[in-house]
Formats: C-alpha cells, structure tokens, sequence
C-alpha cells in the first residue's frame, strides 16, 4: 500500500505541477504580445509625425514661393504704374505748352515745341516755323491751355503712347471774344532717350491750319 501511495503521490503531483506551468506561459505571452502591440504603435505615430512634418514643409515652402511672386508682381505693378505716370506728366506738359500761343511772340512758342524733343523732330518743327508764322501773326492769334486728362494708350519697348487732352481758349482778330474747343494730343514718349518726346500728334488741332 505504501508504493500505491507513492504513485498517487507522484501522480498528484505531477498533475498539480501541469497546470502551475501552463498558468506561467499565458501571462508571459499576453506580455509578449503587448510588446509588440506597443513597438508598432510607436512606430505608425513616429511615421504620422513625420508625414506631417514633411507637409508643412512642403505648405511653408508653397506659401513662401506665393509671398515672393506676389511680392515681385506687386513691385513690378506699382513700378510699372510710376512709369506710366512719368510719361503721362511729361506729355501734358508738352500739351500744354504746344497749345499755348502768343503771336506777338511766336519765337518763344517754337523753343516750346521743340523743348525736350528729339533731334529729328526739332528739325520738323524748325521747318514749320515760318509757314506758321505767316497764318498767327496776320490773325492776332493766341490761345491758352488747361489740362484736363492723359492717359497711356500702349507701351513698346520703353515707348510711351500718352493721349493728352486740353481745353484750349483761343482769340483771334475774327473772334476778340474767344472760343474753347477741346484738343486731343497723342505724345509719343520714349524712356530709353531719357524720356524725350520722339513725335506729337494733335498739334494743328489748337491751332488755324485747316
């Protein structure tokens, strides 16, 4: 009875030893498992934070890229418009002297035509001189001139197109009492000569030549 009691002894425990080691293994594997739940959910939100990283980037660089564009398109505009301004000033100036006449004094009226003009058209306008003189001065002729608007009409390689309009009074021996008409210049003024006046259109329209 005793070698009986042995075998039940050692069977016990052995039986009782069998589950002790597999209760062991269970948690050990839930361990393991969760370790690697753990290292792969680090490494999705490290890939997150650097696709995210790279994105802004990527906006950072797109914004910067649009501010300068703008930047320059803003300057180029507003260089551009200060331009057209110039060339606009200089025509109505010319406007206004070209239309501004003094028969007894049709010498000073001429350096006015051809001030701030180029070479060739100074010489047209030296050319003209005499046969203008010969139709103010028999009729008494003078005129003044008010600005009323200009405006570039097209721009070429550095060459104005600038319509100038004026109110033109004029008096004559015909007419003691005055009369006003509308005068439309067309300037042509070129940047790259230093903004000088290369031609002018308009000019009889102020003046008896018709």
């Amino acid at each position: 009875m005793a070698e009986t009691t042995d075998d039940s002894g050692r069977g016990q425990s052995d039986t009782a030893a069998g589950p002790e080691r597999g209760s062991d293994s269970v948690p050990g594997s839930r361990v393991a498992a969760a370790d690697r739940a753990g290292t792969v959910s680090v490494r999705v939100s490290t890939l997150v934070r650097g696709a995210l990283m790279v994105a802004l980037a990527a906006l950072a660089v797109v914004f910067a890229v649009l501010y300068f564009t703008a930047r320059g398109e803003l300057a180029d505009r507003d260089e551009q418009a200060a331009d057209n301004g110039h060339a606009e000033q200089v025509a109505t100036d010319y406007a206004v002297g070209a239309a501004t006449v003094n028969f007894r004094d049709l010498d000073a009226w001429i350096a006015g035509l051809k001030k701030n003009t180029t070479p060739q058209l100074a010489g047209k306008f030296d050319e003209t001189a005499p046969k203008l003189e010969q139709i103010l001065v028999p009729l008494q002729w003078t005129s003044t001139a008010t600005p009323i608007t200009a405006k570039v009409m097209s721009e070429q390689d550095g060459v104005y197109q600038v319509n100038v309009f004026v109110d033109v009074t004029s008096t004559n021996a015909q007419n003691p009492d005055g009369t006003q008409t509308t005068v439309t210049y067309t300037v042509s003024v070129d940047e790259n000569a230093g903004w000088q006046i290369t031609d002018v259109g308009g000019v009889d329209g102020a003046l008896p030549m018709k």
